[in-house]
């Protein structure tokens, strides 16, 4: 009897290890073009919730993940669709923390991933159109809509009694979708917007707009663009000229390359970005220290959850294929379940594979709502001395 137990111990290890697999998991961002600087740490934060959950030895009998990485280029949507292509028909992955902006990512999601049913999840694209795109339940986004986000400027602007402002932005859907959310909401609340109006990026010289833009007049210029691109072209020239000195900075212009570009210039400025306080980003924080990169890069600690939460889903549905696991992603990002913060993921592993739930909190306090985006917690910053301190999150 006792052999016989053994031999049927053996046997279902030996089950159990034929159903690993090597899972590709594609991370498409723009690790060129207008926020190339943000691209290396969104790159790490996704490839070290891939890395824990592939070391626990708990994800599908022992599978292990690969990343494989692509370059968006954020811009350019034809190049962003070739190399979702190739990261799909060409490498096999079975889904991709991507794209990183939001125009190239309605491109990839439509043209590519949705014809071959892959799961995406951005960490960064915030269009409000990325809200009510058909999607076949395959597009999720660990970043809040630009809905919310002109909520929260327009609040942040009135609480700082600046009632009148100038606005550009960066010629496309994210940009678009920013300025007209904002400039919906500041109005509702009393507030005056002068201009509101587009600028192209690659442009060496924008004097031109910057001419219009004061023209028009306001208290403060909202820069609804790219730190790498026009967004810092048009600070540049504003100071230059003496045609503004305090400027509202949203997600896409909050990263090092600020600071870098402009010091003390803009000292008296403010701005926000998508970013949870407390435990599970303390936490991501020490972990991306000890792994070597800057986990308070924008959009890293969504990456992280981005892949963390297709992972989980995985393995809640025991499947790899998008087609299946794309069902559990909603549930494992919200509750009921036991709370799991990052470097948590072998013992939420340990937990499904056990039949209990699991609610995913990770490094941006995730909660998904409707279609599948984060409900939104915003950091509110401010410039000065040269410096970005944090004031609050909303």
């Amino acid at each position: 009897m006792k052999k016989l137990l053994l031999a049927t111990a053996a046997g279902a290890l030996i089950a159990g290890s034929a159903g690993a697999e090597e899972i590709k998991m594609g991370i498409s961002l723009g690790f060129t073009g207008p926020l190339e600087s943000m691209a290396p740490a969104m790159r790490d934060g996704a490839k070290l919730a891939m890395k824990e959950a592939s070391d626990s030895g708990l994800l599908l009998d022992g599978s292990t993940v690969t990343a494989v990485e692509g370059d968006s280029t954020c811009a350019d949507a034809a190049a962003a669709t070739a190399t979702v292509e190739r990261l799909i028909t060409a490498e096999g992955v079975k889904g991709i923390v991507g794209g990183m902006c939001s125009g190239e990512t309605i491109a990839s999601l439509e043209n590519v991933a949705k014809p071959n049913g892959i799961v995406m999840i951005s960490p960064s694209a915030t269009s409000p159109a990325l809200s009510v795109i058909e999607d076949n339940g395959l597009f999720f986004r660990t970043s809040p809509s630009d809905a919310r986000q002109g909520e929260v400027m327009a609040d942040i602007l009135m609480e700082r009694g600046i009632e009148s402002v100038a606005v550009t932005y960066t010629n496309n859907d994210y940009g678009k979708g920013l300025a007209d959310s904002f400039q919906a909401a500041y109005e509702a609340k009393g507030g005056n917007v002068t201009v509101n109006s587009a600028h192209d990026d690659g442009k060496a010289d924008y004097s031109a707009e910057v001419a219009a833009l004061a023209a028009a007049g306001g208290d403060a210029l909202v820069v609804a663009g790219y730190v790498d691109q026009g967004g810092s072209g048009v600070v540049r020239a504003s100071l230059d000229t003496g045609a503004f000195d305090t400027f509202v900075f949203p997600d896409g212009m909050i990263g090092t390359a600020l600071l870098e570009n402009f010091g003390s210039e803009i000292d008296g400025s403010f701005g926000q970005n998508p970013a949870a306080e407390g435990e599970g980003r303390e936490t991501y924080l020490k972990m991306a220290e000890e792994a070597g990169f800057d986990g308070a890069g924008a959009f890293s600690a969504e990456a992280y959850d981005a892949a963390a939460l297709m992972l989980l889903a995985m393995a809640a549905s025991g499947s790899s294929d998008p087609g299946i696991y794309k069902d559990k992603i909603m549930d494992v990002a919200n509750e009921p379940g036991e709370k799991i913060m990052p470097g948590d993921l072998a013992k939420a592993l340990e937990i499904i594979n056990g039949g209990g739930d699991v609610d995913y909190v990770g490094a941006t306090s995730v909660e998904l709502v409707g279609a599948g985006e984060s409900a939104g917690v915003y950091r509110e910053v401010a410039f000065s001395n040269g410096e970005m301190e944090i004031v609050g999150y909303r």
